[in-house]
């Protein structure tokens, strides 16, 4: 097993519709993945292994100092070998790279060992609105 990280890796949206709809638990999409990461996004983070995608995060930014990740999913056969952590860690080092100050992150509950314990995220106060 070889798992590699790629800032800005090459995105194959069949590939990442069917890791979203795998990891998320969700229909298979057609989202054109390479114009909205190319046009919104800072960067992201595609995890392979042997080859095969298994990872993946999206960093958006607001231009400036601050990004944001989203969309971090692990397909479910590569769980529990460190893939998560790793595409955090990647994430983190393309936005420092790229200037920014800060990396923020939303997340439900059931993800906070994940964040804060195995990512190194403190706790900060945070507000949402469902639109």
């Amino acid at each position: 097993m070889t798992i590699t990280y790629e800032w800005r890796g090459d995105i194959d949206n069949a590939a990442l519709n069917a890791l979203h709809a795998e990891g998320f638990g969700q229909p298979a999409g057609d989202t054109d993945w390479r114009s909205r990461l190319h046009r919104h996004s800072l960067g992201w983070v595609c995890a392979r292994e042997d080859g095969l995608l298994a990872g993946f995060v999206n960093v958006a930014w607001d231009g400036g100092v601050h990004a944001f990740v989203l969309d971090t999913v692990v397909a479910p056969g590569s769980r529990a070998k460190g893939v998560g952590v790793g595409l955090i860690a990647a994430a983190v080092e393309g936005s420092r790279a790229a200037g920014c100050a800060w990396l923020h992150v939303d997340f439900e509950e059931h993800v906070r060992p994940f964040y804060v314990g195995a990512c190194g995220f403190r706790e900060t106060a945070a507000g949402l609105i469902a639109l």
